[in-house]
């Protein structure tokens, strides 16, 4: 009786809550670093720039080693075991129009609360710190943003980790092994246990995650601090309000009028999902703890999830759009630039087009916002204002991606009758 209880109480303490005490402990060890030890070789170029770096960053390399050939495979599996490819191009439009759609919504969210807020006005250039702003200012553009959906060579897709026409040319090879049947059983055999070795490595390198997280979370405050962050505190208020507008309103609302589940529940049940997007500040990296989650937790179907979260981590940026969208108001006011009812709405159409095809990496919406910024003559030398605090927003903003992407892979599944609700609404 005794063990039993033993085993219970082990099990309360789960890798979720793990995951949490290391991003508290991390980040309160960072702020002890910063303020409280003076700058030292020991702390300096051991421990903030040795052990935590090293050990941080190792383990974001060991998520986005798996990532590539698990996103090919479950992809590859998904489509096989939706087999129909009328069913799996009903599912695809569904995905990307609610992908679209949040994105959309994101950036009016964001120009509205930045219109009433006003974070650019007022502020003091010469306190604000600035960056350098030679790396932003290559962005894609649309065409070949489209044209890149295709790969040229899949093999060079997939060693150069180009999302997009790594998801097209799974899908192809998936569709082609459901239409083979029986003749393709073999390859169709070999990617299903290697999906299957995918999720085994993923769960055992997931057991490591706290330290990861702890490593992460420590570096970004012990060099960061606060003191970044005081002139630009009405900027990452404005852009922190919008985020959780649109993660905790916005979603919530459409879970429930879709599916008309609890939105608490599910806050609940993502929430360590979203606690590790916000520690890594990388969607790939996430991709298999949202599938696992969605699937034990939620009830989601690995068919439509293995489908619909690699395609957000890609697609679906509504955080990024909502950081794009305040940083061209709080840029155009900061600079003295009036906007016009035209120029909004062209920020709203290019913010979201540009979610299309931006790498789920960390600060990666600073090298489209260039793009959005150019899309209505505002001076791309701005975005050097927001670089100095964006790795916090940057962090905040991923947790919103992935939260999104849950939402319309929830959605999804249950007009597709393959949601179990019983798991979902089981504690």
């Amino acid at each position: 009786m005794a063990k039993n209880t033993a085993e219970k109480t082990k099990k309360k303490i789960g890798l979720s809550t793990q995951i949490f005490i290391a991003l508290l402990i991390g980040a309160l060890f960072g702020v002890v670093i910063h303020y409280w030890i003076p700058s030292s070789y020991i702390k300096d170029t051991v421990i903030v720039e040795g052990v935590l770096y090293v050990v941080g960053q190792g383990f974001i390399r060991l998520m986005q080693m798996l990532v590539v050939p698990l996103v090919f495979c479950s992809l590859i599996c998904g489509s096989m075991a939706i087999g129909d490819t009328k069913t799996l191009g009903k599912v695809g439009v569904k995905t990307i129009g609610f992908y679209l759609v949040t994105t959309a919504l994101a950036v009016c969210v964001a120009l509205g609360s930045a219109l009433l807020i006003n974070p650019g006005r007022g502020l003091d250039m010469d306190a604000v710190q600035k960056g350098t702003v030679s790396s932003t200012t290559e962005a894609t553009s649309l065409v070949d943003t489209l044209l890149n959906i295709i790969p040229k060579n899949p093999v060079q897709s997939m060693a150069n980790g180009d999302m997009l026409p790594i998801i097209v040319f799974a899908l192809f090879v998936g569709i082609m092994l459901a239409k083979l049947g029986t003749r393709g059983s073999v390859v169709a055999n070999f990617f299903s246990q290697f999906n299957d070795v995918m999720m085994e490595m993923t769960m055992a390198i997931m057991k490591i995650a706290p330290i990861g997280v702890f490593c992460l979370i420590a570096r970004t405050f012990a060099t960061v601090g606060f003191s970044a962050f005081a002139p630009m505190l009405k900027y990452m208020g404005n852009v922190t309000l919008a985020l959780a507008i649109q993660c905790l309103i916005v979603y919530q609302i459409l879970l429930f009028v879709f599916t008309r589940l609890n939105p608490l529940k599910f806050i609940k049940k993502f929430l360590p999902v979203m606690g590790f997007a916000f520690s890594t500040a990388t969607s790939n990296a996430t991709i298999p703890m949202s599938i696992d989650t969605l699937s034990k937790k939620m009830g989601v179907s690995k068919q439509i999830s293995s489908f619909t979260i690699p395609l957000g981590a890609t697609i679906n940026m509504d955080g990024t759009s909502i950081m794009q969208g305040v940083a061209v108001v709080f840029i155009a006011q900061a600079y003295g630039i009036p906007l016009t009812i035209g120029n909004l709405a062209t920020v709203v159409v290019t913010a979201t087009l540009a979610s299309i095809g931006t790498a789920g990496v960390p600060s990666v919406g600073l090298v489209t916002l260039a793009m959005v910024l150019n899309s209505v003559g505002l001076p791309t030398e701005g975005i050097a204002l927001i670089m100095g605090i964006d790795r916090i927003l940057d962090m905040i903003r991923t947790a919103v991606n992935i939260t999104g992407d849950a939402v319309c892979t929830t959605i999804v599944c249950h007009q597709e009758g393959s949601l179990n609700r019983e798991v979902f609404n089981k504690d």
